[in-house]
């Protein structure tokens, strides 16, 4: 499995072996460090050996730019060379990495209304790997944010999936404010638009959903922290879990008098 080796915690930990593995996509990243020290352009060439030689150089020259950033690029360049046809060449691919650029060919695909986004991004977001889940709610987010009220609605069976990293996916690409990626004025300001989301996540029984949660009520409380105090309230009324405790108290950390 992609996440039972340790990995390195610096990019100097990296071995040569490891990295020239990582550059090949035969070996999936670890950790985040490991991530970072993929030379994206050699990678693109071993994942699709046809790219263009002017896609490859566009994406070597922006080497030095944020990992965000790099990601969207090389998903529009697949995007166009590709094509949707092309997609499963990439989203079952072995490399996390390369699987990040599907998500992001998805994203950028501009014919696609939300629900097929979603369709396609859903194996993504249930990946084995924990980049390429962060890596798909992140590819969604900037047209979840276009029409919320459609966004939450597309999203609510996902709450109620079996599998916490879709049931977490819900959470995360909506959150007000989140981490990497713009905000989102209309939760930050009406929270309440994604109360069909939260709802259902209030006892949650996986820490990895529980935390997101939490996360998406701190975001909310920087803004509505009256608001938030009340929904904690409650929940701790309705729900007396350890799983909405815990919610609750990440949800207020930041909240004065909120615990």
């Amino acid at each position: 499995m992609d996440e039972v080796r340790k990995g390195a915690s610096r990019r100097s930990d990296i071995s040569p072996e490891l990295l020239a593995q990582l550059n090949a996509g035969t070996a999936p990243s670890a950790t985040l460090s490991e991530g970072l020290a993929i030379d994206f352009a050699t990678l693109l060439v071993a994942a699709v050996p046809d790219i263009p030689t002017d896609s490859v150089d566009v994406v070597r020259e922006m080497a030095g730019e944020g990992i965000t950033r790099r990601m969207d690029a090389v998903g529009e360049l697949l995007l166009r060379h590709l094509t949707l046809d092309g997609l499963p060449t990439i989203a079952e691919h072995t490399s996390d990495t390369v699987r990040g650029w599907a998500c992001y060919v998805i994203g950028r695909a501009p014919k696609l209304k939300l629900n097929a986004k979603l369709t396609l991004i859903r194996p993504l977001a249930d990946d084995r790997h924990f980049g390429v889940r962060e890596w798909a709610w992140m590819a969604i987010r900037p047209h979840l944010a276009k029409n919320v009220g459609h966004a939450v609605k597309a999203l609510e069976p996902w709450v109620r999936d079996p599998s916490p990293n879709v049931r977490r996916f819900a959470s995360e690409a909506t959150r007000p404010r989140g981490v990497w990626c713009a905000h989102i004025e209309a939760l930050k300001q009406n929270p309440e638009l994604a109360l069909p989301l939260l709802e259902p996540l209030q006892a949650d029984p996986a820490k990895y959903v529980q935390d997101s949660v939490g996360n998406w009520l701190n975001d909310a409380a920087k803004s509505q922290p009256a608001w938030v105090k009340a929904l904690c309230a409650r929940w701790q009324q309705e729900s007396i879990t350890d799983a909405t405790a815990r919610i609750c108290q990440r949800a207020l950390r930041n909240v004065s008098g909120g615990k």
